[in-house]
């Protein structure tokens, strides 16, 4: 078990550090050069770039130490601790490959493909990091504060300090440019959402209906899937019904859909992603 746990630390620190060396890339080659602001600590770090001509590595070194240091305070010594390393090396990557700004030169007149792009590879190195149980430092550490002391939701805080990173940048670089951001900003979060829970290959059906038989009997025997069959009561109006659950690849979801509304065009019935199924015989 020893071995086990340590094989998966060692792929565990390999992954993180690959991407957080190729985030530091796309940085400085892609985000950079054409100042679209990438949110977070990496956002700020542009604007004082350009308005007050400060390295984004020592911005982004200096921004991490005293979220750290906020994270210290409120979360605790074990926490902080969590998020040190990739606090600390990120800056150190973005220092270390600085030189590709000037070795790869980026056409301006290609801005909208290189928004999609970095989007891309920032949401595949971002997805790789949560995998791993970690978050990215910088000013997630605030959003997780204020998650534990006050519920108030990561999504909504993570919004809100990277809408105003976005409206600063504005001043700085022009609307035009705050546009690209949130392109940027909507693939990356995407993509994100993709690496941590991978592509949906199936689709799970909750079925309440009156013909659980009759659906059950189309599914098993034209389908040819298995289902599952389980008795509610409704919250609402106090009578039992049945539930028909069946998880079916994406390409017969409206084989399953039509077939339902032809047995019982009054049934009830959820339709959800299914991104992992174990256990079927």
């Amino acid at each position: 078990m020893n071995s086990i746990d340590n094989n998966n630390k060692l792929s565990s620190f390999i992954i993180i550090n690959i991407s957080l060396l190729v985030s530091a890339v796309c940085y400085n080659v892609l985000l950079l050069p054409l100042n679209i602001v990438s949110g977070g600590t990496g956002g700020v770090a542009t604007i004082l770039n350009t308005a007050l001509n400060i390295d984004p590595s020592l911005s982004l070194l200096v921004l991490a130490i005293v979220c750290l240091i906020i994270c210290y305070i409120f979360l605790g010594k074990e926490t902080a601790l969590a998020s040190t390393y990739i606090s600390i090396i990120y800056p150190v990557y973005v220092k270390m490959t600085e030189f590709m700004t000037d070795l790869f030169i980026i056409k301006k007149a290609d801005i909208f493909v290189i928004a999609i792009f970095a989007g891309l590879i920032s949401g595949i190195t971002g997805g790789l990091i949560y995998k791993q149980g970690y978050n990215s430092g910088g000013f997630s550490i605030i959003s997780q504060i204020l998650f534990e002391k006050f519920r108030i939701s990561v999504a909504k805080t993570t919004l809100v300090m990277n809408t105003i990173i976005v409206i600063v940048a504005s001043l700085y670089f022009g609307i035009v440019k705050a546009m690209y951001a949130i392109i940027y900003f909507y693939i990356c979060s995407y993509v994100i959402d993709k690496v941590i829970l991978g592509v949906s290959k199936n689709k799970a059906f909750f079925i309440v209906t009156t013909e659980a038989d009759k659906i059950s009997s189309y599914i098993i025997e034209i389908l040819n899937h298995g289902t599952t069959e389980f008795g509610v009561k409704g919250g609402i109006i106090d009578k039992k019904r049945d539930v028909v659950l069946v998880v079916i690849p994406t390409k017969d979801y409206y084989r399953v859909k039509e077939g339902v509304k032809l047995i019982d065009p009054k049934a009830f019935f959820v339709a959800t992603d299914s991104y992992e199924v174990k256990g079927a015989e």
